[in-house]
């Protein structure tokens, strides 16, 4: 199959092609069978062709496939916000706008934002991703590949370090940054918002510090900054909860949804305080496709799904399974490769470093390729694209958890 039609600037990990998938398994064109930890980037927390949200979509289709919300309202977006709206664990009364990506959730939040406050700097964080579009690159904590040959992106946009137990920086170094940039760089009157990920995906699974993020809350209500949360990869039960930002004991004034929204539709939304989603004037949020009736399907199904108990059992299980495994890779010595164990719940990364404790992407580079010929398949990430990603659905079964375990385990051993 010829693929000099497709543009050569989109990279492929995998050089494959999928034909079919069923829950935490996919195979190829040519019949071989793998297991799914990639979840299409932490979009299939329900798996591939989940019941629910396949007949979903199937119903929906005999009904309507397609209106533009905003020329005339139909059924499944208005249910789908009202489930939605409820279904995001805060105190306060809020609305939103369905969008058909997290990138696109991630514009219209500043969109927002800059109605609300009239001011247009944002403060993101260093490892970021929020997305491809021109106004999300500037706001990613990382050059190459996003921002390089695009020139000036929109902004102002500052960026502070990213604390983390996973990656050594602490509380006291972030806020002491914070600090300076406000005496340095930017009045912090000229703030519109702080936009941080509960747990970065990109950068490898990076769970933010609960002390940093109580104090950015307090900092935001003092200075009358808003602060979005983007829980696009790390929403939806990937850490055991509905959404991450609770187990910071926070609440956002905004939240950006997307990936596992919608059991595989291309869906996002961002929610959040009712006066901030309604200050703009009527016509300034909408789209064309945004909140596509099947897609709206889709998303209920999914919500059906995800009940707290459910999220709970599936988070812990699949946490116990791979961190029993890893703490035993670490007692055997498996491999000089191993690094430290990152994330929190399912979401989790293993850094792979050299002897020294410098990134080893190389290994990493090896990994992939033979996990994939023994029938897994795995994501990189992290600055130097060194640490895997651990993405399966939170629905896989245990004997096919256990079965891609004990390939990543064969892998491992065999670096070089």
């Amino acid at each position: 199959m010829s693929r000099e039609t497709i543009s050569q600037s989109i990279s492929i990990v995998h050089p494959i092609s999928l034909s079919h998938g069923k829950n935490a398994e996919v195979w190829d064109t040519s019949g071989k069978r793998y297991i799914d930890f990639v979840g299409g980037i932490g979009v299939l927390n329900l798996g591939h062709c989940h019941p629910g949200v396949v007949e979903a979509i199937r119903e929906q289709a005999t009904r309507l496939t397609h209106y533009a919300f905003n020329a005339a309202p139909h059924a499944p977006y208005i249910e789908l916000m009202d489930r939605l709206t409820a279904f995001v664990p805060v105190d306060y009364p809020i609305s939103g706008m369905l969008t058909n990506s997290g990138a696109e959730a991630a514009e219209n939040g500043l969109k927002i934002v800059r109605g609300a406050t009239g001011r247009t700097a944002v403060i993101a964080f260093d490892g970021a991703f929020h997305g491809r579009t021109l106004a999300t690159l500037n706001l990613n904590g990382k050059v190459a590949p996003y921002k390089q040959k695009v020139g000036v992106l929109p902004g102002p946009v500052y960026h502070l370090p990213y604390p983390s137990a996973d990656n050594d920086v602490s509380c006291a170094e972030a806020l002491k940054a914070m600090d300076r940039l406000f005496s340095v760089e930017i009045d912090v009157n000229d703030v519109a918002c702080f936009i941080i990920e509960p747990v970065q995906g990109e950068a490898g699974f990076l769970a933010l510090d609960r002390e940093f993020a109580q104090a950015l809350r307090r900092f935001c209500d003092e200075k009358n900054i808003l602060l979005i949360a983007d829980e696009i990869q790390s929403g939806f039960g990937r850490t055991g909860r509905r959404f991450a930002f609770s187990r910071l004991g926070i609440e956002p004034d905004l939240i950006l949804l997307g990936k596992s929204i919608a059991g595989g539709m291309p869906l996002g939304a961002v929610v959040g305080r009712k006066a901030l989603m309604d200050n703009l004037p009527k016509g300034g949020l909408g789209g064309t496709y945004s909140g596509n009736p099947i897609a709206c399907a889709a998303a209920l199904a999914t919500l059906d799904a995800m009940t707290d108990g459910h999220l709970k059992a599936w988070g812990s299980h699949q946490e116990e399974a791979i961190v029993s495994r890893y703490e035993t890779w670490r007692a055997q010595g498996l491999t000089p490769y191993l690094g430290r164990l990152t994330g929190v719940g399912a979401m989790r990364g293993i850094e792979l470093a050299n002897p020294d404790g410098t990134p080893a992407p190389n290994a990493l580079a090896q990994l992939l390729g033979l996990a994939r010929d023994a029938g897994l398949l795995l994501m990189p990430s992290g600055k130097s694209r060194h640490i895997i990603r651990l993405l399966a659905p939170l629905t896989i079964e245990p004997a096919v958890l256990e079965e891609g375990l004990d390939i990543l385990e064969t892998c491992l051993k065999q670096l070089v």
